[in-house]
């Protein structure tokens, strides 16, 4: 079988490619990138077409950071349902986080993990294996076997490694097995029993807050560990523009130091909890204006890498209860690519960065071939239409679970097919007449 993607705008960061062209896939992998109209079919075989025109052809997008629940909680998510959300939000990857129940801090839990993912049988799955035993940040785990069995980077994120010294010592190792650490930035000292964030916002609701200091002083603590050790460390879901403004200074002095956001972080603000309303409560919470917009800054200038969703599912047992006694996540597998196209419709970054944040950047921190559209690469392709408009309802969500603050609220931007090794595992209505 022979796939032709015809007439798209093929956007290729790593290669420096924005322009018009044909892409052959065959047997899985990409054939031949040729100039529209140049392929012609041979007499034998199948050819399947796809019409692109007008639609963007991206390398397969890749969130570095989500919670697919399962094992332990599958009232939530399951790692096939979550790669279903994921697929449907034009995302090709996905990298799981620890914290599941048990947490994946063994080689027997990260085989389950990808056993589970080969049975969906869509996106691809990458474990990201605990830090420390039970997340409890005592002992670190076995990094050389849980990279032997899979796992493609280490993290205690839904907990901070509050230990500087366990910490530096997980650099460290991580760097001999080449894995990336993933560092959740939170002091507890600051931040426990909080449930938003700390402002004239939580003072009128009469809900404890969670400075922003509480994520500033771990992000200044891990970049001098990684300048100390030379080891790079990778911040998650940066909200502040203290951390963004540390990261900044960090990379100009040549400290190893990388960064991802989250697209709720770049789109609301504390305002979002007005209502109470528990779909807007997350951590770190939603913070102010300026935070906001310095996160802005910082996906415009480089300083932050990553776009991820920290995609968190939870069921409305968790939800539908008094906002201090509600679970802490949304869901954003679906929602990043429209959120994160809107910032290019601002001005704020050009439309192949934004890719890049999306693709190879997530690509290179975790160390997998991914993130290009190159003549014999693995077929991982999005094809996206920048321009069509919708409203996020629950029909529409791929996952179990519902818990956006996005929900009822239009949109810009889907993903119309997501193919992982030349299989197409997601195929949007608006594509269909158009082959």
């Amino acid at each position: 079988m022979i796939t032709w993607i015809k007439g798209g705008e093929v956007i290729d960061p790593r290669n420096g490619i924005q322009k018009r062209q044909d892409i052959i896939v065959r047997n899985g992998k990409i054939e031949k990138l040729l100039a529209p109209g140049g392929f012609e079919p041979p007499g034998e075989g199948d050819v399947h077409s796809v019409d692109a025109t007008g639609m963007i052809v991206a390398p397969g997008l890749i969130d570095m950071h989500v919670h697919l629940i399962e094992p332990g909680e599958e009232h939530k998510e399951t790692i096939a349902t979550g790669s279903m959300a994921a697929a449907a939000g034009g995302f090709t990857a996905v990298a799981c986080m620890a914290n599941t129940i048990p947490v994946n801090d063994s080689p027997s839990v990260t085989e389950f993990i990808l056993e589970r993912a080969r049975k969906a049988n869509l996106v691809r799955v990458y474990p990201i294996a605990a830090i420390s035993k039970a997340q409890k940040g005592e002992t670190l785990t076995e990094f050389g076997d849980l990279k032997e069995a899979g796992a493609v980077g280490v993290s205690d994120d839904g907990r901070p490694v509050t230990d500087s010294g366990l910490m530096r010592r997980a650099m460290e190792q991580a760097h001999h097995f080449g894995l990336p650490v993933i560092s959740h930035c939170q002091d507890l000292g600051l931040s426990q029993n909080g449930v938003m964030h700390e402002g004239a916002v939580s003072t009128r609701l009469g809900l404890r807050g969670i400075p922003g200091v509480s994520e500033d002083i771990m992000v200044i603590r891990d970049i001098l560990l990684a300048k100390l050790t030379g080891y790079p460390v990778h911040i998650a879901h940066v909200s502040t523009e203290g951390s963004v403004d540390f990261i900044r200074k960090a990379k100009q002095a040549g400290i190893p130091v990388t960064a991802e956001t989250a697209p709720h972080y770049f789109s609301l603000d504390h305002t979002a909890v007005m209502d109470y309303d528990t779909n807007a409560k997350m951590y770190p919470p939603l913070r102010e204006l300026q935070d906001v917009e310095a996160v802005r800054r910082g996906l415009a200038e480089g300083v932050i890498d990553v776009i991820a969703t920290d995609h968190a599912p939870h069921s409305s047992l968790e939800k539908d209860v008094e906002f201090e006694k509600a679970a802490f996540g949304i869901i954003g597998l679906q929602t990043a690519l429209p959120l994160t196209l809107a910032l290019v419709r601002d001005g704020i970054m050009e439309l192949p960065a934004a890719i890049a944040k999306l693709s190879c950047s997530p690509a290179e921190i975790l160390n997998v071939k991914a993130g290009a559209i190159e003549e014999g690469n693995e077929a991982d392709l999005t094809i996206f239409d920048p321009y069509a408009e919708y409203i996020l309802s629950r029909e529409i969500i791929k996952s179990k679970s519902t818990n956006s603050p996005f929900l009822g609220k239009k949109l810009k931007g889907k993903a119309v097919l997501t193919m992982v090794k030349g299989k197409v595992i997601w195929e949007s209505d608006e594509l269909s007449p158009r082959r």
